[in-house]
């Protein structure tokens, strides 16, 4: 008896095990979908051998306990799945149709043959198949109708790619989710199961490309041993139609071919990178190029040769064109200089405009300065026209509280991505000028640095999922908003229930603007602590640093007001926008207040548009941004009865910890920077709960992998 207990209570916690929701899945919940809304398929058929057709039957296994049966189109409602040369799809889609779409565009479309109902996915090719399967299968796991589907779709940017921060030995900088999913170490004999999961997620929203090493790149990744196991992870990630990059090291051929430099100028130096780019397509016939840092933060560069980057770029890429590989050259440089940093990307890339090769793409951060929390765009959006040139986002949270912090970041996203250059008048958005629209280039591509590491769920927190998710989907078509990409993923990740989906969609929308109002509102930025840039240290002053590593040269906080004097009668950054910009920038009065510290250093009793003094305002955004955080830890309580417990707890103890470092933003700042503005907080707002000698005395030792 007891030892049919003990079976009993052994099964009772295995399918607890099954069923335990540990953030794992992602998105791809298919176990988790409501049969009773699932479409009432009978048969699947497509091209035999259809990797996109595997993968949807796959997904209806785990949805339904079973496949669908192969049949031909007399059964039911079938679901056909094929290219542009399957028989059954000429009788429905026109070649022409899918011509205009690309090999990586599709088509979903519900018709009646006779008296029988077909849903078809169509593409011009495989890539394009796997993406509309996925569409398709994100519509029956949001409880989507399937009877009247008319969708055409096409990528917004050529190549939408993931940039990985991690290191040969398993670190990952800027990672807040555990090691590398890399395991270098292993490879190429042990095979992590986590890369074709990986690969399924990426391709499930679009992402066609993978960098999988730190822009601070050891050479050693271009060693023979290394290639090695770059193929493998290759060969894995080539059905789901992702490819692979690798950031490279410019000083390689000193360091690992034994020059005697790496003088792109120099013949032996121009050999040596073809013969390796030779060798990397031996092995990889589909490798898609190299992402270069150069000639920043210490990085080799060629200007270490008295070369410009126009020179390293194309070094490169006639390596690599024979292939019809690409050249990504990051435009993050800033040196020692009595240039204010936000310039310093412009004024070096900015004449070098039409000097690079066609496959050559420059890599631009948003902002001007480095992945704030809010930013202005880059001026070299919409200023680089003869050039390629992508937008690079930070999925990872290195400047918004790492994975302790839900900040869902499709907003940001979405206010630069429709932030207007004026480059060629009106509506000229960076979305516009990047994806091809105004200026078209061989290549549009866009990067996100990845926020992916070995923790179970992937991202440290179950909703940084979101920021991955999200940096597909916009990636794929950047018109979407971020409330419906927040629908998508709520649905797909947690629940259908409106009485989850509202609140907390409510909360991830208004999570980014909270972040900035109780970190760094109104224009302030890089207030940061001392290297690892989590938490606030407005006072830090490490001597022998440079300036332009140190919080006061940013805000620049005295007795006559704070912020950054960026007009004409400063450092003259406003002059890198195009027109009205500028002079709206210029203006004290017309500049917008989100961006007011920005550009301009104000007053303390600078009156603002609703009658406060900055001083007040600022007290008042701090605050607002602590009650918000403490909102989100009611909403969160309240939904618990809609989702389990695991992911409940650790949601809940992540925003105790966000509550908590709020208050640490709200005091630290508004202490400090009140022994410069000598005025009271307003008395109808929450005191401090700190002294600022004692938050002056936090030194935080974060062990966050980097």
């Amino acid at each position: 008896m007891r030892r049919i207990f003990c079976i009993i209570w052994l099964c009772i916690v295995s399918i607890g095990v099954i069923n335990a929701e540990d953030g794992s899945r992602l998105w791809l919940r298919f176990q988790s979908c409501n049969t009773a809304t699932l479409p009432n398929f009978t048969a699947i058929n497509g091209n035999k051998g259809s990797f996109a057709l595997q993968q949807f039957q796959e997904a209806w296994s785990l949805m339904t306990g079973n496949n669908l049966p192969e049949r031909n189109l007399s059964a039911g409602h079938t679901l056909l799945i094929g290219t542009s040369k399957n028989r059954e799809i000429k009788k429905v889609v026109k070649a022409k149709e899918l011509k205009e779409l690309g090999t990586e565009g599709y088509i979903i479309r519900t018709v009646m043959q006779g008296n029988k109902m077909v849903t078809l996915v169509a593409s011009l090719g495989e890539g394009g198949l796997l993406y509309g399967v996925y569409h398709l299968l994100r519509l029956i796991q949001t409880g989507t109708d399937l009877l009247s589907l008319q969708i055409s779709e096409k990528p917004s940017y050529d190549i939408r790619i993931l940039n990985h921060w991690d290191n040969l030995n398993g670190t990952v900088e800027r990672g807040y989710a555990g090691y590398s999913i890399w395991q270098w170490d292993k490879l190429p004999e042990v095979i992590s199961p986590r890369y074709k999961e990986y690969a399924r997620a990426n391709a499930s929203i679009g992402i066609n490309g993978t960098v999988l090493n730190n822009v601070n790149a050891s050479p050693d990744i271009l060693t023979t041993s290394y290639l090695q196991k770059v193929k493998i992870i290759a060969d894995i990630l080539r059905p789901y139609h992702i490819k692979v990059y690798l950031s490279v090291n410019f000083s390689s051929p000193k360091i690992v071919g034994g020059l005697s430099d790496s003088d792109p100028l120099n013949p032996q130096v121009q050999k040596w990178w073809h013969e390796k780019a030779t060798e990397i397509y031996r092995l990889i016939p589909d490798f898609g190029g190299f992402l270069v840092k150069a000639n920043s933060e210490g990085q080799p560069g060629p200007m270490d040769y008295g070369r410009t980057h126009s020179d390293g770029a194309n070094m490169l890429a006639d390596a690599l064109k024979p292939y019809g590989g690409i050249v990504m050259w990051r435009a993050f440089v800033y040196n020692p200089s009595p240039e204010d940093r936000a310039k310093q990307a412009y004024l070096e890339f900015k004449p070098l405009d039409g000097a690079f090769r066609n496959n050559v793409i420059i890599q631009v951060k948003n902002g001007p300065v480095d992945f704030q929390p809010r930013e202005p765009f880059s001026p070299l959006f919409g200023a680089i026209q003869q050039t390629a040139i992508m937008p690079e986002l930070q999925i990872t949270q290195e400047y918004l509280g790492f994975s302790n912090h839900l900040v869902f970041l499709a907003p940001q996203w979405k206010e630069f991505l429709e932030s207007d250059t004026h480059c060629k008048g009106e509506n000229s958005t960076v979305a516009k000028s990047t994806d091809g629209t105004i200026y078209p280039h061989t290549h549009s591509a866009i990067a996100g640095v990845a926020n992916i590491g070995l923790d179970t769920n992937w991202c440290g927190h179950h909703f940084a999922q979101a920021n991955w998710y999200a940096f597909g989907r916009l990636a794929w078509d950047h018109t979407l908003t971020a409330e419906e990409i927040a629908t998508e993923w709520i649905r797909m990740t947690f629940s259908n229930e409106p009485k989850f989906e509202k609140p907390v969609k409510e909360m991830m929308l208004q999570s980014w603007e909270t972040a900035v109002d109780y970190m760094m509102p109104l224009g302030l930025h890089h207030i940061f602590a001392w290297d690892h840039h989590y938490g606030p240290e407005p006072w830090c002053n490490i001597p022998g640093a440079r300036a332009d590593w140190l919080p006061p040269y940013y805000h620049n906080a005295g007795t006559d007001g704070i912020g950054f004097d960026r007009t004409t009668t400063g450092s003259d950054a406003v002059s890198q926008y195009y027109s009205p910009l500028r002079e709206q920038f210029n203006n004290l009065e017309s500049c917008p207040e989100e961006l007011l510290l920005w550009f301009h250093h104000v007053p303390w009793n600078h009156s603002m548009k609703n009658g406060r003094t900055l001083w007040e305002e600022l007290c008042y955004r701090y605050d607002g941004g602590v009650q918000r955080v403490r909102e989100f830890q009611k909403i969160w309580d309240r939904v618990e009865p809609f989702v389990d417990s695991d992911r409940f707890r650790h949601v809940q103890s992540r925003l105790r910890i966000q509550s908590r470092d709020a208050v640490w933003w709200k005091d630290a700042c508004l202490l400090y920077f009140q022994t410069f503005s000598k005025k009271p907080i307003p008395y109808d707002i929450e005191r401090p709960v700190h002294e600022l000698e004692e938050l002056q005395q936090i030194k935080l030792e974060l062990k966050h992998h980097n």
